[in-house]
């Protein structure tokens, strides 16, 4: 997959087919406008291309700052290449964005710049400024500008009754059997592996502490989770803790992932995890000793998790 980190970037000697949208956690019901595309894509000829925004629009004609966002830009980026595309145009979202009219963004962007043939798009889109156009506007702009609008319906994507918003709920609440379902794939974090404090080590626990330097990016409920990574092509299974660590009297909130039968050493490394299932609530232990028997326990709870699987 080709990437663009503006409209102005993209350029192709061949039409294309395009969709348009956010697709934060690029979840199933993204993915059934994307593979509606590629599909397209190959019946046609056509070079398939995905239009998405960063920063978030909510963030910049809301300054809605608290918006939290399911992927990185580089998760994004990486799940929409999964999907099989062929070329990502990310633009740099922003006011002087939104003010473009429906039919300016049509034409110079739509049928010039991206030299469209196709668009795929979902019946309750609406862009140009204000939002105020509909699909029967693009369609009419597609008639004047020479190309196609495929308008996938309402019946046809109501049997994914998913949406960005629901899975962010179900992560705040700790549901990630619903989160997943919804995405399709286990829930990522990705960050830096950063020097802790080393209490796990004194406990026969040694974690590794996950620093996420996206702040946007959506951190689940605190609590006790099953989680695994890929380390250089081999599948790491481990438990992850997400709070104070207020048996040893933590003042920030940390990310620390134990992994099972791991010696590596990984500070500075970066690394991605995948966030299964959520075991318990943070709790504060009257000891460290009381502490160790409970990670014990987590552990033999996630080992009897991934057998079950």
């Amino acid at each position: 997959m080709k990437t663009f980190h503006s409209i102005s970037q993209f350029s192709s000697q061949k039409h294309t087919v395009v969709t348009i949208g956010t697709f934060d956690g690029v979840h199933i019901g993204h993915r059934k406008i994307i593979s509606k595309l590629i599909q397209a894509s190959d019946d046609t000829d056509l070079e398939s291309l995905v239009l998405t925004f960063f920063p978030h629009p909510r963030m910049i004609l809301q300054d809605n700052q608290e918006l939290k966002l399911l992927n990185t830009i580089e998760e994004r980026i990486q799940l929409l290449s999964d999907c099989g595309l062929k070329n990502l145009v990310i633009h740099p979202f922003d006011h002087a964005f939104s003010r473009l009219t429906a039919e300016e963004f049509v034409q110079s962007i739509i049928a010039e710049q991206f030299n469209c043939k196709k668009m795929i798009i979902g019946y309750d889109h609406r862009f140009g400024r204000n939002r105020t156009a509909t699909i029967e506007d693009l369609i009419v702009y597609g008639e004047k500008y020479h190309f196609e609008v495929e308008q996938i319906s309402a019946e046809e994507i109501q049997d994914v009754t998913v949406s960005s918003t629901k899975i962010r709920k179900a992560i705040e609440e700790g549901n990630l059997a619903l989160a997943n379902s919804y995405l399709g794939y286990y829930y990522l974090l990705t960050g830096k592996i950063e020097k802790g404090k080393g209490i796990g080590r004194t406990i026969n626990f040694p974690t590794a502490n996950l620093v996420v330097e996206e702040t946007y990016k959506l951190i689940p409920k605190q609590g006790v989770y099953v989680i695994q990574s890929k380390w250089e092509d081999k599948l790491v299974k481990g438990i992850m803790n997400i709070g104070f660590n207020p048996t040893v009297n933590g003042e920030k909130q940390s990310i620390e992932v134990h992994f099972f039968d791991f010696d590596e050493i990984l500070y500075d490394k970066k690394i991605q995890i995948q966030v299964i299932h959520r075991l318990r609530d943070e709790i504060k232990f009257e000891s460290l000793e009381k502490l160790k028997i409970q990670i014990q326990l987590d552990k033999e709870e996630a080992l009897a998790y991934f057998t079950s699987k």
